[in-house]
């Protein structure tokens, strides 16, 4: 089947970040849509909402319409655990899982998959806008809600698709790249990934797919990212602090205009300053990010003054240092890591931004083989908050137990800083906790990949 075949979709776990960017952009071809996830809230009820999107908050079999056309599922569920999934392969419709469905929009034109363990999501809505302002109108599918779009998709009528490509379950298989931005390369999913072997091959069998015209834009200054590059067959492009980059970044500096916070840096390129760019994002990360861009655009021929405009202009994308509000003086801050470097670098941009001030962290651990697998990384990873308090386990519907514990995680915190951490339960209970300690803290940052952003949520109503 191909897309415009399509008269009426069915989503199953339609709450989900990418389900609803899909969703999105069918609903654009005036195709059908309805759809079911479970009762809890997320951002992209919002989105659904506005969109006039009809779907069902419980999973029951009778859901299904008898004449939908293709029934598109999250990667989640499955016969076992679904009724609704079970369902439908009954009635013999055609079935479609998320990365399937997002490769046949890929491929329909140029596809830009950006990948990599960090950094993906921004990196993704940030080139997706530099396009769009370089007048290329492009499609787009991002993991998160990107603030100026109002949603987490771009439905446009030019050459190019940006999809944000998640690596878990070698869902990159599914995706036909013309050019690949890839911005780290560090052992995750140990659900699914035994080991770091394993991990990093489903990346370099991504790009070696990437046609000899097309660009392999990656992380210089790691060499797990310059391994996994080897195995690319096209032009390949560095960026980077160091000085074997392609792309250097040079003179990266932060100031405080009109009481904002900006980080200004020069990018040289062949012995040549490609200028001055600015970025109203926190961390040396996000200026790496930002520098994936400008290579790619610039190998590209776009307009570098326009790119300047849109990277100067990004707000970001909802859950990645996201300002939520304030607690009596406290400001509340919501980001989405929830690997250890993703921690490490969220902190230390914080730390930079909000100098001189009292951080405090509340963590939520995302699925339990990540924290048993990565447990002594976890723990090192909180140097740059004075306090964390950490919640149970965020099992997702990947899991529900495990070995490591949120308990086991406190107390390897605070064997190497002693009574940094502190365990509380349930997000009520840490709610409450941060209601009474107020005043001992200046800037309070939520942390994880679950629904820990109802603490700041809480905290500001």
């Amino acid at each position: 089947m191909e897309i415009k075949d399509i008269k009426k979709a069915y989503f199953i776990g339609i709450k989900g970040a990418g389900m609803t960017a899909v969703a999105q952009i069918l609903q654009s071809r005036n195709i059908e849509i309805s759809g079911s996830d479970t009762g809890e809230v997320f951002y992209t009820d919002a989105i659904l909402k506005r969109l006039k999107i009809p779907y069902y908050e419980e999973f029951i079999a009778r859901h299904i319409p008898s004449n939908v056309d293709v029934v598109i599922y999250s990667t989640a569920y499955n016969e076992g655990n679904n009724v609704e999934m079970a369902e439908a392969k009954k009635m013999g419709v055609l079935m479609l899982s998320y990365p399937e469905i997002l490769g046949l929009l890929f491929a329909e034109k140029l596809g830009i998959a950006v990948c990599g363990t960090h950094g993906k999501t921004t990196t993704s809505a940030m080139l997706a806008s530099a396009l769009a302002q370089a007048e290329l109108e492009p499609s787009a599918i991002v993991g998160s809600n990107v603030i100026s779009w109002e949603g987490s998709a771009l439905s446009g009528s030019g050459e190019y698709f940006v999809a944000e490509a998640d690596e878990y379950q070698n869902k990159l298989r599914f995706y036909q790249p013309w050019s690949v931005i890839l911005t780290s390369v560090d052992w995750d999913h140990p659900d699914f990934f035994p080991d770091f072997i394993s991990y990093k091959k489903v990346f370099q069998d991504f790009v070696k797919k990437i046609p000899k015209t097309g660009f392999l834009v990656v992380w210089g200054d790691s060499s797990d990212t310059l391994e996994v590059a080897d195995s690319a067959n096209c032009n390949l492009l560095t960026y980077g602090f160091g000085e074997d980059n392609d792309y250097r970044i040079i003179n990266n500096r932060q100031q405080t205009t009109d009481n904002k916070v900006i980080q200004r840096f020069e990018v040289e390129y062949d012995g040549k300053n490609l200028g001055e760019f600015s970025s109203p994002l926190s961390g040396k990360h996000n200026i790496l990010n930002a520098a994936s861009v400008i290579a790619l655009s610039h190998k590209m021929g776009l307009d570098l003054e326009k790119i300047k405009k849109s990277l100067n202009e990004f707000e970001g994308t909802t859950r990645r240092f996201e300002y939520i509000g304030k607690y009596k003086e406290a400001l509340l801050i919501d980001d989405y890591a929830h690997h250890p470097d993703e921690i490490k670098a969220t902190l230390a941009g914080a730390k930079d931004r909000f100098e001189g001030k009292r951080i405090w962290t509340v963590f939520h651990p995302h699925t339990f083989s990540r924290t048993k697998a990565l447990l002594q990384d976890f723990a090192q990873s909180f140097d740059n908050t004075e306090r964390v308090i950490i919640i149970d386990t965020y099992g997702s519907a990947r899991e529900t137990g495990g070995e490591a514990t949120s308990e086991d995680l406190v107390k390897l915190i605070n064997k190497y800083n002693y009574d940094k951490a502190e365990y509380i339960p349930s997000i009520e209970e840490a709610t409450q906790y941060l209601k009474e300690k107020s005043g001992e803290y200046d800037v309070l940052i939520t942390m994880g990949a679950g629904d820990v952003w109802r603490v700041g949520q809480a905290l500001k109503e």
